[in-house]
């Protein structure tokens, strides 16, 4: 007999749809015709013990025991699982041919792996079991997935890399957080001041953009324009072409490269009034925009917060349901934007769905071209798992809440871009040299929609129409700019100087602390880490950001203002008496770097965590030895001893 674990129930019963009937539906499991069984995990059915598991005298917490380092890891069975768990335990004694059908991403992997561990299964066992990858409950797409199952053994990295995680993040939340709780209760803080590896570099990102909003200090800029007077047949105009300053001018320009000196400006515009503008280069070209990719979890978390104000766990759980409850969607936990090639067949079955299921989507699936193919479609940057987008299922009207089509308009309007044609612009630039200084006009205009005709950006939306086709998409942009020959001479009326003030960042909300998390390369300094945080795709995973976000509000070191984001008294104080290697995300880098390495067989699991442990344990000595930071003496009081929990439950 074939013992499929599936990662939860939902996933268990599509995977039994798919196999022989008749089926008998049993407490925990399901036996198929052909002796085949099908069982589940509800989430994680195993969790890591609290400390007291290794000393009971960790469970009043005092500072004389850190830092906590377990020699030997223990797992205990969740409450809420227990039942399951044995009903496992139970089918396993039957000796079955197992088969892994966690969710198709690294905590997935590991979440059947150590159940079938704990249950010690057999050494045979464990080699010849196999992995079954389900990214769509549609029959189908489950039918298909049986017929590609591969060997779990692949995947054993993937388990080790998750397992390191897992247990470095409980060393270093469970230790930090402890010192750093003891030390607000020191200074009279009754709240809980929460350390990990990936919500205290998001703290700092917001406390840090809010202090320099508090602390900005405007300044004054100027731009220059030369404003040059052309005749195009019965119209007359001005070329507007904007100064652009030399090396020289350096001194006098902010990092943004902004002139801050008006006087110097005032001179350049004297300089070129009256005089000759002979055109240096001169560019006309079409340029093509192709389709934007179809979602991973984090850009649709942005752009459902952008546009509906969602919370990141607002979507997730949106997500989940359409997946798992309505089967409309692929699995959503994805850090995927591509597809793989043999998806494509099913473009007609998918976009029929999509018109049966959204009538405002009926127009877009019929003007559709389903020949085109876009980049989406790409074997090479697909594994496990693959972008978000509509099954073929259809539905009876009226079946979604207004969340749940709010969210699968989004993803369902995605995916049909990918059958229309790239957006066309014409773009023209003149390059002019005016008393010897570079002054340079652009126009960007949109010349055919193309797949935009299916975008609710702001760009299209307020974007202005030329002879009802061409769309200008910025206001920089919009003064005309004609085709001249390199060498042309005309003359600079004057120069239209305009006075600027710098502006502060704005506050962070939701849709931009994620595109923050996701982007996380460009707040590092390091171009080493820069690189690693471009590859490992930010902070946090696409699974756990949300929850990350969730963490941070409840425990009151986030605040929500309105839309935007702040960081509260609690959150503040705790960034200023941290390390600073503990609020940035250089870290994260360098862990993420070594757990990739770890899921491609390039680095072993012992090293990571005797390094980590050192650095624990270095961390904490300084705790031990320096007393109350000065950041944490003036916190609010808060009433009540909320004790910390951690807890390794995974939602779904």
């Amino acid at each position: 007999m074939r013992l499929f674990i599936a990662e939860k129930p939902s996933l268990g019963r599509a995977i039994a749809a798919a196999l022989p009937k008749p089926h008998k539906n049993e407490q925990g499991y399901i036996r198929c015709a052909n002796g085949d069984v099908v069982t589940w995990c509800i989430g994680h059915l195993l969790e890591q013990v609290e400390p007291d598991a290794y000393d009971p005298r960790y469970k009043k917490w005092n500072m004389a025991d850190l830092p906590i380092l377990p020699q030997q890891w223990q797992l205990r069975p969740r409450a809420a699982a227990k039942k399951q768990l044995s009903v496992i335990k139970q089918l396993l004694k039957q000796k079955p041919d197992l088969i892994n059908a966690g969710d198709p991403d690294r905590e997935g992997q590991l979440l059947v792996d150590e159940v079938i561990d704990y249950l010690k299964a057999t050494k045979a066992q464990k080699q010849a079991t196999q992995r079954l990858l389900v990214n769509d409950l549609n029959l189908p797409a489950v039918k298909r997935a049986l017929t590609h199952m591969r060997s779990n053994q692949e995947f054993i990295p993937l388990s080790v890399s998750a397992l390191a995680r897992s247990r470095a993040d409980w060393l270093y939340g469970m230790n930090m957080s402890r010192a750093y709780t003891l030390l607000g209760q020191q200074a009279g803080y009754q709240g809980v001041l929460s350390v990990g590896r990936v919500q205290t570099p998001v703290l700092g990102l917001v406390v840090r953009r809010d202090e320099e909003i508090e602390n900005f200090v405007p300044r004054d800029y100027f731009t220059l324009h030369a404003l040059i007077p052309y005749q195009q047949g019965n119209d007359a105009f001005d070329i507007r072409a904007k100064w652009k300053p030399s090396e020289a001018i350096k001194p006098w320009q902010d990092e943004e490269g902004r002139v801050l000196n008006r006087k110097l400006v005032e001179n350049v515009a004297r300089r070129i009034q009256g005089q000759p503008a002979i055109v240096k280069d001169s560019e006309q070209k079409q340029t093509k925009q192709s389709p934007p990719l179809p979602y991973s979890l984090s850009a649709l978390q942005i752009d459902a917060a952008r546009r509906f104000q969602m919370s990141a766990q607002d979507v997730l759980n949106v997500c989940q349901s359409l997946y798992e409850k309505h089967k409309l969607i692929t699995y959503p936990r994805s850090d995927s934007r591509y597809l793989p090639k043999e998806h494509f067949a099913q473009a007609k079955s998918v976009t029929e769905a999509i018109a049966n299921n959204e009538a405002h989507l009926q127009k877009a699936v019929a003007e559709a071209d389903l020949s085109l193919k876009s980049k989406a479609w790409n074997d090479a940057k697909v594994d496990a798992h693959h972008a978000i987008i509509p099954t073929p299922k259809k539905m009876a009207a009226n079946g979604l809440s207004g969340q749940e089509m709010k969210i699968y308009q989004l993803i369902a309007r995605q995916y049909l871009m990918q059958f229309y044609p790239a957006a066309v612009y014409a773009e023209s630039k003149l390059e002019f040299d005016i008393a010897g200084g570079c002054f340079i006009a652009k126009a960007r205009v949109l010349v055919s929609l193309g797949w935009k005709t299916l975008s609710n950006s702001k760009t299209t939306n307020n974007s202005k129409t030329l002879n009802n086709k061409a769309t200008v998409v910025d206001e920089d942009d919009l003064d005309p700019v004609p085709a001249l020959a390199i060498g042309e001479s005309l003359l600079c009326r004057e120069g239209q100087i305009k006075d600027h003030k710098t502006e502060p960042p704005r506050h962070f909300t939701e849709s931009t602390l994620l595109q923050a998390m996701t982007g996380i390369a460009r707040f590092v300094a390091d171009k080493n880490l820069k690189k690693i945080l471009r590859e490992t795709d930010g902070l946090g995973t696409e699974a756990t950001r949300a929850g990350i976000l969730d963490t941070l509000f409840k425990r009151q070191l986030l605040l929500r203002d309105g839309r935007f984001i702040k960081g509260s008294e609690a959150g503040r104080g705790l960034i200023h008496a941290l390390p600073e290697e503990s609020t940035y995300p250089d870290m994260t880098a360098h862990w993420e770097h070594q757990l990739q390495a770890m899921a491609e067989k390039k680095q072993s699991y012992s090293p990571f965590m005797s390094t980590l442990e050192q650095q624990i344990s270095g961390l904490i000595e300084q705790v031990q030895s320096g007393g109350v930071p000065e950041a944490l003496r003036h916190l609010p009081k808060v009433d009540g001893n909320k004790k910390w929990k951690r807890k390794k439950v995974r939602k779904k």
